[in-house]
């Protein structure tokens, strides 16, 4: 059997983060050791490690300030557990966790890579040093793994040169996120709006990377054009108290069209309640989890060329190029005219392409081979 140690900067609900948590509770134990170190807290995703009956070690860091004290406490834990190897998942935990794995001796360090083509410039200044930082520092791991070939790709022409790279898309629990016929029905009573309503869902945490101003004017075309549509945004930060969010939303003019749900523990009960789904992401994508689940609850998604939704999706939605608001708001029409009977199809071809693909027990049995070996 062997011992792997998971490091990540910090267990918010984002697509990496779940990831994580999926592996790791879905293993053989037979053959994998799971332990999982977050660099800062427990936060929303704890929980759900511990209930798994995972370990887990946190470390107490500030995000975005390096510790040298978490950094020597982390080689101490190293020293004393012996992993077989040490996984560590985005940016952040890349450089930490290499580091301590060099100074503590393991001998089998993988990077995990969950993006494509990030603009940095949008983040704080550290952030933006570390991709060269990282790409220099490239050849030191074992493997660095990447959940897109749009990844893989990005990472290459700036400057990544690993001695191997391994491509695992995401997995999806099928049985988790699967249709419900009852679901529309419930949310179009949560959110006080005709049965008949076309409920168009954005699940996206509000950050630059996934689009939300574009979304925005799209959503104001069809909106114009349909009144029969609604549109359901979740997500962490999407809320009224989003100064910026409320006030594009309150130019466009379409009073009680737009529900902001937050950040939700739901998903998997929310997600089959919409008509379509969407993921206007402007840059940054690797594998897109948002899109898989809703796939797999036999939602028809519109999505735009960003990372490797277009090998998601196939020929079971639409997929537009970044940064056309017209092109979007086309695509979602054409969602509204074909009716319930058009996606529902597009649909059920959806979940069938998740379940051929990107099933849960394959991804795992994938990342199970790569920590046998060796």
């Amino acid at each position: 059997m062997k011992k792997v140690f998971h490091v990540i900067t910090e267990l918010e609900t984002g697509g990496a983060e779940w990831m994580l948590v999926k592996l790791v509770s879905a293993s053989d134990r037979r053959k994998v050791s799971h332990s999982v170190v977050s660099m800062t807290g427990e936060d929303s995703l704890g929980k759900c490690i511990k209930e798994a009956g995972i370990p887990l070690f946190t470390l107490g860091m500030k995000r975005g300030r390096p510790s040298l004290r978490s950094l020597i406490r982390f080689v101490r834990i190293l020293k004393k557990e012996k992993p077989d190897v040490l996984q560590t998942w985005l940016y952040h935990a890349d450089l930490f966790g290499l580091i301590a794995g060099k100074l503590a001796g393991v001998r089998r360090i993988f990077w995990n890579v969950r993006c494509s083509d990030m603009e940095m410039t949008h983040y704080s200044r550290l952030s933006s040093w570390l991709v060269p930082i990282l790409a220099r520092l490239s050849s030191l791991p074992e493997m660095v793994i990447v959940n897109s070939e749009a990844g893989r790709e990005q990472h290459i022409l700036r400057g990544y040169s690993p001695k191997s790279w391994r491509v695992i898309f995401n997995g999806f629990d099928l049985e988790e996120f699967r249709p419900d016929e009852g679901a529309k029905s419930k949310l179009c009573g949560e959110l006080g709006v005709p049965p008949d309503s076309v409920l168009a869902g954005m699940i996206a945490r509000y950050d630059p990377m996934k689009g939300h101003a574009g979304f925005l004017q799209s959503a104001g075309l069809v909106g114009k054009k349909y009144p029969e549509v609604h549109f359901v945004l979740a997500g962490k930060g999407v809320t009224l108290e989003n100064a910026e969010l409320r006030r594009n939303i309150e130019h466009l003019s379409l009073e009680g069209r737009f529900h902001l749900l937050g950040e939700r523990g739901d998903i998997p009960a929310l997600m089959p309640g919409f008509d379509f789904l969407c993921l206007p992401s402007v840059f940054g994508e690797g594998f897109s989890n948002v899109i898989g689940e809703g796939m797999a609850c036999g939602v028809p998604c519109v999505a735009t060329d960003v990372g490797d939704s277009k090998h998601i999706v196939g020929e079971t939605g639409r997929i537009m190029s970044p940064g056309d608001p017209a092109a979007l708001a086309e695509a979602m029409g054409e969602f509204v005219v074909m009716g319930a009977e058009g996606r529902r199809k597009l649909g059920e071809a959806a979940r069938r392409r998740v379940g051929d693909l990107f099933n849960l027990p394959a991804v795992v049995t994938e990342y199970e081979r790569i920590y046998a070996e060796g």
